[in-house]
């Protein structure tokens, strides 16, 4: 149903009727196997890069300014390109590591390379906040420098790092909309293909609601957790 033919409470009933569902359930399934796969990757690769950022920094447990001058310039290369650039850049990549430049996996990739700096940046941002002195007092203990990381500044910022991350999911979940415009399927490809092009603004209303069920979700669970931990802590 297009808002050009029917009135706005029309085609808003409409979005929920099962004719629309049918075309919407498939695509949610492509995204969540998007979204998963891919925080996954940006979760273990953003909190590499984001260790190494503070590790190798000027005031780091080992410090070297040639690695996190080297590594903070590619970071900040990619963070600074748009995520449609990003995705059209990324192309030739995915094209070459899954065999095509469509479809969900090749949607990944670039999910990944948009993502990971970002999340890289905030795990350092996060770790950076840590109390200096429980640093030094760990180092007074004779503790080596993975001990303190793993057993010191990670743990302190636990849920700050919770947080980071949570809000690096939201931002797989719309990047994996905007992928859609490019082959990559789920519910951007809906959005896309029938919402916008076929004026089918029924199915455009549930996609909306689609993409913000899943991030409330998320951000609920991310919350619900970090302050569970700050409970634990009697920090709140």
């Amino acid at each position: 149903m297009s808002l050009y033919k029917y009135s706005f409470w029309e085609v808003f009933k409409h979005s929920f009727s099962a004719e629309v569902w049918d075309k919407v359930m498939p695509a949610i399934g492509e995204t969540m196997y998007m979204v998963a796969v891919s925080s996954v990757f940006v979760l273990i690769f953003g909190i590499l890069l984001g260790l190494i950022l503070v590790m190798t920094s000027k005031e780091g447990l080992l410090p070297c300014k040639i690695v996190h001058g080297v590594l903070g310039a590619v970071i900040n290369c990619f963070r600074s390109l748009p995520q449609v650039i990003i995705i059209i850049v990324m192309l030739p990549v995915a094209r070459a590591l899954v065999g095509k430049s469509y479809g969900s996996n090749a949607c990944i990739i670039s999910l990944i390379a948009s993502c990971v700096p970002l999340f890289a940046r905030l795990v350092e941002s996060s770790l950076l906040e840590i109390d200096k002195g429980k640093i030094e007092a760990a180092k007074a203990m004779g503790s080596g420098n993975m001990r303190i990381l793993f057993t010191v500044m990670v743990p302190e910022t636990l849920p700050s790092l919770i947080r980071a991350f949570t809000n690096a999911v939201v931002i797989v979940i719309s990047m994996t909309a905007l992928a859609g415009s490019f082959g990559a399927g789920g519910i951007g490809y809906v959005a896309v293909t029938y919402g916008y092009t076929r004026y089918r603004h029924d199915l455009l209303f549930a996609t909306i609601i689609v993409l913000i069920v899943i991030v409330q979700a998320v951000q609920f669970v991310g919350d619900t957790v970090s302050k569970m931990i700050l409970k634990r802590r009697h920090l709140i």
